[in-house]
């Protein structure tokens, strides 16, 4: 196994970069591809997914990051490309705290996530990300109860999701939601 790989950036592509190590060049997925240049010195975490059609590296920036893919992709139904596609529009910190406070609406706007990853994401990460039982309910309920009151599901989406409250109620959510929706 590859933990780890330190050189120079040989080239940058839509979603992979060349590191050359030594006169080796190895393809790596990463998550962030704006963050490299050529040329750049770069150490990078990998995890090598192999399947029975493929075999690539992925590289992260951080052991950070490479826990919470190690964890999305424990997930039933997220591989290895959806869970770097999601971190890609996101950070590890925002994906915990997104989990943390059961914002399926977060999580939902990541690439490649719809309603039914997103709350499987939280029923399955909670307690190992965050030591928390998982209830993405909280989230629901809100999104319910604002619909009642006569928002339109594209504004609840938004405003949910940039909420992110551990150990929230409902209540405490629907009020900070009501503080932005009126904006």
């Amino acid at each position: 196994m590859i933990y780890f790989l330190r050189g120079k950036v040989a080239s940058v592509d839509k979603d992979t970069v060349i590191i050359d190590v030594h006169d080796v060049g190895y393809q790596v997925l990463v998550s962030h591809i704006d963050e490299y240049e050529i040329g750049q010195d770069v150490f990078v975490y990998t995890y090598n997914v192999v399947r029975e059609d493929e075999q690539y590296l992925v590289a992260f920036k951080s052991l950070e990051e490479k826990t919470v893919f190690l964890s999305l992709i424990k997930v039933k139904g997220l591989g290895p490309k959806t869970a770097i596609g999601a971190l890609s529009a996101t950070t590890p910190n925002q994906v915990i705290a997104a989990i943390s406070s059961n914002n399926v609406a977060f999580l939902k706007k990541l690439p490649g996530i719809g309603g039914k990853a997103a709350a499987q994401i939280i029923l399955d990460l909670k307690g190992e990300l965050t030591g928390e039982k998982g209830d993405p309910g909280v989230y629901d309920d809100v999104y319910e109860a604002l619909k009642e009151l006569g928002f339109k599901g594209a504004a609840i989406d938004r405003v949910l999701a940039s909420i992110n409250e551990p150990n929230a109620s409902a209540e405490e959510v629907i009020r900070i939601a009501l503080s932005k929706l009126r904006k």
